[in-house]
Formats: C-alpha cells, structure tokens, sequence
C-alpha cells in the first residue's frame, strides 16, 4: 500500500513537471524510479519561486542566506552541471513552500492574522531557539521560522517528524515537567515526532507558542500531531500550540499565490 508520504510526492512532482515545461522553466529530474523537479535559478528569477516572492528573498540578506543550504544528496540524485544545487531547489522543499508564503509581501499580514500574530512582524528562518538541556547546555537544532511570539514548523512530503533515542529526547532540561513521559510514542528505545517534543519545550521554554504547518493530504502526520500534543501535562501551554494546513492557510492568501499553490502543489483551498 503507498504512503500518503509517497502519494503526495507523486503529486507534486507530477504538477512540477507541468508547471515547468508549460512556463519553459529551467529545470532538471532527479535520477531514480521517484524523481524530483529541482529548477536551477537565473540572475531575476527562481522557478521554486513565486516572482514576487524571490525578489523579496533577494532584497533582504538574511532570507536570501537561506537559499544557500547546500542539497545533501544531490551529487547522488542531480544531474552534474557547473551549478551547485540547493535545497530549496527541489520541488520538495518545505522551506521553500514556507518562503514562497512568507515573503510575499502582501500575504504576510493576512498570514500573520490567520495564525494569531500581530501584522508587521518579519518572519526569521531558521531560528535557532537554544532548547535548554539537563545539562546545562542547549540544544542547536533550528526551528524552521519564528514569526513574532511564534515558532513554526514546515512540513510537506517528509515522511514523519523523525525519531531520537530515548537519552537524546530525556534529555531535555524541561522534558518531564512538559510531557507525560510513558504516553509519549516510541519504538523501543526511540521517542517517535521528535521534531515536535523538541518544538513544544522549545515554546515552553521561551514563553512563545508552535505551530506546525502541514498538507490537509497527510492525515498520518496530522496524526503524530495529536498523539504527542495529548501528552502535554499543562492546558495553558496546549492551547498555545497549534496545527494548520496549507489548505486552510490559502483562503487568507493573495490570489496570484492561491494560483500559485495549486497549479505548483496541488494546494487547493479549503473554501
């Protein structure tokens, strides 16, 4: 039976193709029986990109840095070319679905209201929020953006939010106040959604609130979702976590992005 991690990126890789072939994009297909649309950037322009949305990412130093995270595995999966290719090339990209809507500068606002921040505020990404460790140090994994009081987590064909082994996850200064430690899901010695554990005492630690950001097409992440937020020992900061789809977040959206989200991953509205 297919993954609905693998049936979307089926998906997504079929509207990519056609998405660049119709726009005579710069693109390449990643070798292997599942291939990816990775599209190589010109001087003005990024075909993983709403135009209006790279310019954006060009004029503000921070967020174009961001665009320099190499791709791991592109000497194995990408055709050579005198290019470096980057993550955020690829179709895949959650980071890159993730700019395409936050640097819109008219979406931002109408963004912000729908996830309850205050309008004006510019997104960070790759926010490295120091989680606090029992020993005294802090962890320095990078939340993928913080905007405003808030932390946000993107997700799209990844095929779950990653285990850690049990002494990695305990070891969370905060883990035991924050969590119902035998509800929690494992797999022998590995806590399952690590990256939300993390995310949530990251919140808590801070005084911010998390959201993760996901396709209404992967019911089983939206499950993850559940099955770790229910093991949250405090209401007050319950209620500061939240999960929203793509889907829902396209209704506040500019019209060219809507049109943007749907003909370059399937996004459909919700309405």
């Amino acid at each position: 039976m297919i993954s609905c991690a693998s049936q979307l990126r089926q998906e997504i890789n079929t509207c990519n193709l056609e998405y660049a072939r119709s726009r005579r994009l710069s693109h390449v297909c990643s070798y292997g029986q599942n291939a990816v649309i990775a599209y190589e950037p010109t001087n003005e322009s990024h075909g993983n990109f709403l135009d209006v949305s790279y310019r954006a990412i060009l004029r503000n130093p921070q967020w174009t840095r961001r665009l320099g995270k190499v791709h791991t595995s592109a000497a194995h999966h990408l055709p050579k070319t005198d290019y470096r290719w980057r993550e955020l090339d690829s179709c895949m990209s959650s980071d890159a679905l993730l700019m395409n809507v936050f640097c819109h500068p008219r979406s931002v606002n109408s963004a912000c209201s729908i996830l309850g921040v205050q309008s004006g505020e510019l997104p960070q990404f790759g926010f490295r929020a120091r989680v606090p460790l029992s020993n005294g140090h802090s962890d320095r994994t990078e939340v993928d953006m913080k905007i405003g009081s808030l932390l946000v987590e993107s997700k799209l064909t990844e095929s779950d939010f990653q285990t850690k082994p049990a002494e990695v996850v305990e070891g969370y200064r905060d883990f035991r106040e924050v969590f119902e430690r035998r509800m929690l899901p494992k797999s022998g010695n590995k806590y399952a959604s690590y990256q939300l554990i993390r995310n949530v005492l990251a919140a808590h630690a801070l005084g911010l609130s998390f959201c993760v950001l996901l396709d209404a097409r992967r019911p089983d992440l939206i499950e993850a979702w559940y099955a770790v937020m229910r093991c949250v020992r405090r209401a007050e900061l319950r209620t500061r976590c939240q999960v929203l789809t793509w889907q829902e977040l396209s209704e506040s959206l500019p019209l060219l992005l809507q049109r943007f989200l749907r003909n370059k991953y399937g996004i459909e509205s919700s309405r």
